[in-house]
């Protein structure tokens, strides 16, 4: 049945790209995928493409926000939020700081990478909603708009690409994530050092 839907809602080009991201996004993945539905959308109307790849991000967007409202305003009513000493403490501020690459790297990479767990972290620790929502923005237009392109110069050929290129694409994922949390890490340390000179 999902899958029925999701063609469907494909063949209304750019505006069921809307809702199908948004499906995505709030927790019910579609049978295609987003970004094989992207390009082909794009693919069949190369001068809708970047109006496909705008909605795809609005639509995950609020999704996403959906998601992460409905656990954090879950998670509020069921557990009472009181300050956690120690090593969950220390977690806590860890992923409020470099928590966010652990949502940036999967809304921006085109590989099954896990995305809801992190998004329903995100908000447990009350990562704050305005950090949240500029990462989401930023992965997806990178990534919408640059599959519509592909789709649109390249026909259907980036589908295949994405297909037998899943594993790389991991590597590729992991290497960034490993780049990305080194340069945080020695921001962070000269920071610390600025504050200690300045002490």
């Amino acid at each position: 049945m999902l899958a029925k839907l999701t063609a469907i809602l494909i063949s209304y080009g750019p505006w069921g790209v809307l809702l199908l991201a948004f499906i995505d996004s709030a927790g019910i993945p579609v049978a295609t995928g987003m970004d094989v539905i992207i390009i082909l959308v794009a693919a069949k109307a190369p001068s809708r493409a970047f109006l496909a790849a705008s909605l795809g991000v609005v639509g995950s967007l609020i999704g996403n926000l959906v998601l992460f409202m409905g656990v954090r305003k879950g998670f509020s009513r069921f557990v009472k939020d009181v300050p956690r000493p120690g090593e969950k403490q220390r977690f806590r501020q860890w992923f409020q700081r470099y928590g966010l690459l652990t949502v940036f790297i999967p809304a921006l990479l085109p590989i099954p990478l896990p995305m809801k767990p992190f998004v329903a972290c995100a908000a447990v620790l009350r990562t704050p909603l305005r950090s949240f929502l500029l990462v989401i923005v930023l992965a997806r237009v990178l990534r919408y708009f640059g599959e519509a392109y592909l789709g649109a110069k390249l026909g259907e050929e980036p589908v295949h690409f994405l297909r037998t290129h899943t594993w790389s694409l991991v590597g590729g994922a992991v290497v960034l994530f490993a780049v990305l949390y080194a340069l945080l890490v020695l921001n962070e340390r000269r920071r610390r050092r600025a504050g200690e000179a300045g002490a």
